[in-house]
């Protein structure tokens, strides 16, 4: 897994599984959130994002199968 840490107010730090399609996103309260069948371009696209928080919202929250690891 690709681990990257991010300046954010709310997320501590995202990673990224290519080879299961898996996101995963730390945030600053500790908890843990893995996303199946995101794309390396949406991952992509979330790294490179103006706010990784309103990303989140917008483009990965709600919308992709997800559970939460802590």
């Amino acid at each position: 897994m690709i681990n990257q840490m991010v300046l954010s107010t709310e997320i501590e730090w995202i990673g990224y599984e290519e080879r299961k399609n898996m996101l995963q996103v730390e945030f600053l309260t500790g908890s843990i959130y893995q996303y199946d069948g995101v794309s390396k371009k949406v991952y992509q696209d979330f790294m490179s994002a103006e706010s990784y928080g309103t990303f989140h919202e917008t483009q990965v929250k709600g919308k992709y199968p997800y559970r939460k690891v802590r």
